[in-house]
């Protein structure tokens, strides 16, 4: 995958599976299934995306940031803000 993704596949991989989720939502809201059925597969497909995303999040950050900083120290101080930021977020879920 271009742009120095090392996770390319996987993300790739996961966007196909969330893809076919999507169509079988789609398949269910046809054959009028109960909405809750629908709802909890939406809420499956939201957690799948958002779980590529922090894939994603984690690739860029390693290889497209950390990676090209000469500087130790900021290097050092980046991530120990992405785990400050990471902490922060588990706690507002």
């Amino acid at each position: 995958m271009g742009n120095g993704h090392h996770s390319g596949e996987k993300i790739v991989m996961r966007l196909t599976k969330i893809e076919g989720h999507i169509r079988g939502i789609q398949k269910m809201v046809q054959e009028g299934k109960p909405c809750s059925d629908v709802l909890h597969q939406i809420a499956a497909v939201q957690s799948a995306l958002a779980a590529a995303g922090k894939l994603l999040f984690e690739d860029h950050f390693q290889h497209c940031i950390i990676d090209k900083i000469s500087n130790s120290t900021l290097r050092d101080e980046l991530l120990q803000f992405k785990e400050t930021m990471e902490t922060f977020s588990r706690g507002m879920r």
